[in-house]
C-alpha cells in the first residue's frame, strides 16, 4: 500500500491533528513515517496563535519527540529538518520527494474554509498541484482538535473517464488493508445543477438536455456495474450506486449519509489551470465535508 508516509509539520497543535492517521496507516501498512519541518524564509512570528518554529534546533527536538511519544515501537520513524531558508514550503515539500522517496503525503487543513480559500492559499492544495504523490488531507475538529480515523467504508467518486480511475487501485489497496467496504459512486447532473456550456445549452435545449441525462444515468449503471464484475473475487465487499444532483455537493451528502470514512478522488492538480481547478470538485468536497480526502494524481 504504502512503504513511506511524508508528515509536515509546522509545530502546531492543528498542524499534529494528522499525527493519529499516520500512526494508523503506518501499522496498517507496515510504512515508514517521515516527519518534516521546513524553516520558512520570513516566517511569521506565529502560526495558528502558537509561536512558529524558525530554529532548527528546535525543529530537530520538537520532530523527536513526536516519533518518540506519537508511533509504537513497531512502526519506523525518521524526522528531517530542512534548515536552509525557503520562501515556498510546498514546493520544498514536493522538491525532497526524490531525497526522502515518500508515496503518501499526509496533511492537514487549518479549518474550514470556503472553495476558493482552500484552492489559493493552502499549502496542501499547492502540494497536490505541484507534485504527483497522492495527498490525504485531514480536517480537524471544529475545537481543533485530531478526528478520529477509521476505515470501515471507502467512498470512491467515478465520473466514466479512465483517467480518473487512477485512484481505484489505491482505494483498493487501503480497502484490502482495512477490510473496508468500497463505495462506487457516480454522479450525473440534474437539468438544475448543469454548468458552463452544459447549462448554456441545456437552455437552448431542454428537452433534449433531459433527455441525454436521462441516458447518462443508464450509462452510468452499465459502467458501474462492469467494475463491480472486475471485483468478483477481490474478497472485498462493495457497492455501487448512481446518484443525481451537483457532483461536488451529491458526494459529500452520499459519504455522510453512508458513514464514509474515507473519500478517494483523481485530480489533475498539477496539469489543470486555475480555470480548471477553479470549477473542479476536489476544492469544493474538502470545503464542505470533514471527511478525510485522498487525492490521487492522475495523467490523461
Amino acid at each position: 500500500m504504502f512503504t513511506n508516509i511524508l508528515v509536515p509539520l509546522d509545530g502546531s497543535k492543528l498542524g499534529e491533528t494528522v499525527v493519529p492517521v499516520a500512526a494508523i496507516l503506518a501499522h496498517l501498512s507496515g510504512a515508514k513515517v517521515t516527519l518534516v519541518h521546513v524553516i520558512e524564509k520570513n516566517a511569521p512570528k506565529q502560526i495558528h496563535r502558537e509561536r512558529h518554529l524558525t530554529d532548527p534546533g528546535e525543529a530537530q527536538a520538537y520532530l523527536e519527540e513526536i516519533a518518540n511519544t506519537s508511533f509504537t515501537t513497531e512502526t519506523k520513524v525518521v524526522w528531517h529538518v530542512h534548515a536552509s531558508l525557503v520562501q515556498d514550503v510546498a514546493r520544498s515539500i514536493v522538491d525532497h520527494g526524490e531525497e526522502l522517496q515518500y508515496d503518501l503525503v499526509l496533511m492537514c487543513t487549518h479549518g474550514r474554509s470556503t472553495a476558493r480559500n482552500w484552492l489559493f492559499g493552502s499549502i496542501a492544495q499547492q502540494v497536490i498541484r505541484l507534485g504527483q504523490t497522492p495527498v490525504l488531507i485531514i480536517q480537524p475538529l471544529a475545537d481543533g482538535s485530531a478526528p478520529g480515523f477509521a476505515c470501515r467504508k471507502i467512498l470512491v467518486p467515478l465520473d466514466g473517464k479512465k483517467e480518473h480511475e487512477q485512484g481505484l487501485p489505491l482505494a483498493v489497496e487501503i480497502a484490502k488493508a482495512c477490510k473496508s467496504i468500497v463505495h462506487l459512486l457516480m454522479v450525473v447532473p440534474t437539468y438544475g445543477t448543469l454548468a458552463g456550456e452544459s447549462a448554456a445549452t441545456g437552455k437552448l435545449l431542454p428537452g433534449a438536455t433531459a433527455a441525454v441525462l436521462d441516458l447518462a444515468v443508464l450509462g452510468g449503471e452499465e459502467y458501474l456495474r462492469s467494475h463491480l464484475e472486475a471485483f468478483q473475487g477481490s474478497g472485498l465487499e462493495v457497492m455501487a450506486e448512481v446518484a443525481r444532483g451537483d457532483p461536488a455537493g451529491t458526494i459529500v451528502k452520499v459519504a455522510a449519509e453512508g458513514q464514509v470514512d474515507l473519500i478517494v478522488l483523481g485530480t489533475h492538480g498539477k496539469s489543470g489551470t486555475e480555470a480548471f481547478w477553479s470549477g473542479s470538485v476536489p476544492p469544493k468536497v474538502s470545503s464542505q465535508s470533514r471527511i478525510p480526502l485522498l487525492l490521487v494524481p492522475v495523467s490523461d
